[in-house]
């Protein structure tokens, strides 16, 4: 028997807010799975995008962020990122972060990749953006943010993602879409 395989194959029987806040909801979700027998499924619906710039200067630098993420109870280095509200164009986000993380403002902007984060759980979807032609300025963190900018080659970032020293996906999938298209800035 031959099926669609691009056709939902779940059915939703209810659907429940169990946690909300300014940043995520969770819902819990009654359903029949797509072997047709009863089950749970939950969502995180995130409210806002994610967004992630790689700033570029002329000696094919860029600037990795280092902060304590409290999720995984670790540091992290990663690109500049953060979340973009719906109701604003993800380029005025992507423009806002770079500035307040690192104080670096761009002149050329290019979308480079769109991600979903965690398909199986959430449903956020983000954009990462290259930024080229900067301008330097002072970071202005939020208050929720104890931030080290360091200044890094393009070609050590892609050697801090192989040796496992970067695991956040936006920075994972941004070097590594970056490398593929503009192998040349990964050149010494």
């Amino acid at each position: 028997m031959k099926t669609d395989s691009h056709k939902n194959p779940w059915k939703k029987i209810s659907e429940k807010s169990v946690y909300d806040n300014n940043w995520i909801e969770v819902l819990h979700h009654e359903v029949i799975n797509p072997s047709g027998n009863q089950g749970i499924y939950g969502k995180v619906h995130f409210k806002n995008i994610a967004i992630g710039i790689i700033p570029v200067d002329e000696e094919n630098n860029t600037w990795l962020i280092g902060q304590y993420r409290y999720p995984l109870d670790s540091y992290s280095w990663e690109i500049p990122e953060g979340g973009g509200a719906l109701n604003v164009e993800p380029i005025d986000s992507a423009k806002r972060e770079l500035l307040e993380e690192t104080g670096i403002t761009a002149k050329e902007w290019k979308a480079i990749q769109t991600i979903h984060t965690s398909n199986s759980v959430s449903d956020e979807y983000g954009i990462i953006y290259m930024a080229k032609d900067l301008s330097f300025f002072k970071p202005q963190p939020d208050e929720t943010e104890q931030l080290i900018v360091k200044k890094v080659k393009l070609k050590s970032v892609y050697e801090m993602i192989l040796n496992g020293e970067i695991t956040d996906s936006l920075s994972l999938v941004g070097i590594l879409r970056l490398k593929c298209e503009f192998p040349e800035l990964f050149e010494c």
